[in-house]
């Protein structure tokens, strides 16, 4: 699923199914837990979805990129043969 590219009317799709279990919480059920259990997802994922919905509508409940927004700097290339040197020796000494 990592590979796939999502077209717009999945990303509405899959948001309003997100909707639809929140809404089920607020109007049907009134119970957050038995909602997860019949729905399948984590009570953590639906106040996750609850706090996106209420803080930015449906636009909040679509899927979102996991990628990091920042990368970290790979090591220098002195550090990074220093290390590689410290880690051949202490595994040909086993």
């Amino acid at each position: 699923m990592a590979d796939r590219v999502w077209s717009e009317k999945d990303l509405v799709r899959r948001a309003n199914r997100r909707l639809s279990v929140l809404r089920h919480a607020e109007e049907i059920s009134g119970n957050v837990a038995a909602t997860c259990r019949y729905y399948g997802v984590s009570r953590n994922v639906f106040y996750r979805w609850k706090r996106r919905y209420e803080d930015e509508g449906l636009e909040g409940l679509k899927d979102r990129s996991s990628a990091p927004l920042h990368c970290r700097r790979s090591p220098s290339p002195r550090w990074w043969r220093r290390s590689s040197t410290c880690d051949s020796i202490t595994t040909s000494g086993r």
